[in-house]
């Protein structure tokens, strides 16, 4: 059996991993799946101040690898949520087995999500922020999204998040350099992308394996059955 915890990406909730979440429970394996705060069913706890940012959503998923006292993990993230477990790994690396991104960023120390963005993208956050209360409005996926019915559930599940989850450094203290097994699965639809150069630069560097995915950015939603082969995959691979 192995222990998975699936973090979800901007705007989204845990709700975005069910139909992978069934399919690796039915393998026997243990799986946790957080909301962050502020989002989905946690959306009441949103925080008009703006206190809510990065920091917030890796003691999320500290937090509940400590309550649960969680061990040789396998911890996964999508998107937004790569800065996340990133983080998360430098405060608790020594009950992690193996990280794997979905389509992640994938971040250094001091470095914030606009950071790898770029400029340009940094601007536009800051702009919708000041429109919106502080807050930074959800990306709509297009109704023509290949998921069909499960695209339109991604949809109406999405809320805004604080402009600090997106422009907050990620902090890492160097412990989770020492897990050395580590897995980039890059969606190649719409390619290229802003994760495009996390592919590239990570398909040569030892202690990573690097994969593709014919889908969309949204690898659960769009195609749920091959993403969780690829996670069984990963949880088999010593």
């Amino acid at each position: 059996m192995t222990t998975f915890v699936l973090v979800h990406g901007a705007w989204s909730s845990g709700w975005d991993w069910s139909e992978v979440t069934a399919r690796l429970r039915a393998h026997g394996h243990d799986v946790h799946v957080p909301t962050l705060t502020g989002l989905g069913e946690r959306a009441h706890v949103a925080h008009e101040d703006g206190s809510i940012g990065l920091d917030t959503h890796i003691q999320d998923v500290v937090a509940l690898i400590e309550w649960r006292d969680l061990e040789d993990i396998v911890l996964v993230g999508h998107s937004y949520a790569g800065m996340v477990i990133t983080g998360a790994a430098s405060r608790v690396a020594w009950r992690i087995r193996r990280l794997v991104y979905v389509d992640a960023f994938v971040p250094e120390n001091g470095q914030s999500l606009a950071d790898l963005t770029g400029p340009d993208a940094r601007t536009h956050l800051e702009l919708v922020a000041t429109a919106n209360k502080g807050r930074v409005p959800p990306l709509i996926r297009p109704h023509e999204a290949p998921a069909g019915t499960r695209a339109e559930g991604y949809n109406q599940r999405l809320r805004p998040m604080p402009l600090a989850c997106f422009t907050q450094p990620v902090r890492l203290n160097g412990d989770e350099a020492t897990i050395f097994d580590r897995v980039f699965l890059y969606a190649t639809g719409g390619a290229p992308t802003s994760r495009t150069r996390f592919f590239e630069a990570l398909r040569d560097r030892p202690g990573w394996r690097v994969s593709t995915v014919g889908t969309g950015h949204v690898v659960m939603i769009d195609d749920p059955a091959t993403l969780a082969r690829l996670l069984l995959d990963a949880a088999d691979t010593r």
